[in-house]
């Protein structure tokens, strides 16, 4: 067996969900990496926004180190939900670079200290506030693979595309009547099921 290294471990884990999350806006129109798919308002772009904004204040700001990068929409005052969606003056491409560039210093932060090194989240109670570098990181991991996986099933909606990443889709079928046939199962079992919950 090959021996771990505990840090490039959690870098391979958090790399792969940011580049499936960018992945995702590929191909897309403005309109469709920006609009609305939920009740709640999931869009592809703001889900870049907001995990860009996550990776700079609990892997930077956390442990003493600052970006620098100015975020409106998380500072004081800032209307509610504002990291989750982006304007139409801020563009596509900002947007993307503010999170590569929140990928170095990131990776910078974890590269430079020790993963049992203490930080303090701004943004969390004090006296509940400390956290280890080795936390921050997992943490910031679950975050991006969550919002991740919400970036699937929207951009399933928007139009269809499905897929883990550039280089394995991890779908069964590529062919369109295969997963009509299984949506259709899928439909019959649920009703199937419901039909016997009501007669219990």
């Amino acid at each position: 067996m090959t021996p771990s290294d505990p840090k490039a471990d959690l870098h391979f884990y958090l790399q792969s969900a940011r580049d499936a999350l960018l992945w995702k806006l590929d191909g897309l129109s403005e309109y469709d990496v920006r609009r609305p798919l939920t009740p709640t308002g999931t869009n592809l772009l703001g889900l870049v926004k907001h995990v860009a904004s996550v990776e700079l204040g609990y892997l930077g700001d956390t442990f003493g180190r600052p970006s620098g990068e100015p975020l409106p929409w998380v500072e004081e005052g800032a209307e509610p939900n504002a990291d989750m969606w982006v304007t139409a003056d801020e563009s596509r491409e900002f947007i993307v670079e503010l999170y590569r560039r929140a990928w170095a210093h990131a990776d910078a932060t974890i590269d430079a200290l020790p993963l049992d090194t203490v930080g303090k989240v701004p943004w969390w109670p004090v006296g509940r506030d400390e956290v280890t570098l080795n936390h921050a990181v997992v943490r910031v991991i679950a975050d991006t693979h969550r919002h991740a996986g919400h970036a699937d099933i929207v951009r399933e909606l928007v139009d269809g595309a499905v897929g883990m990443n550039k280089d394995n889709d991890s779908m069964p079928s590529d062919d369109p009547a295969w997963w009509e046939d299984h949506r259709g199962r899928l439909e019959r079992a649920a009703r199937e099921a419901d039909r016997g919950d009501r007669g219990a």
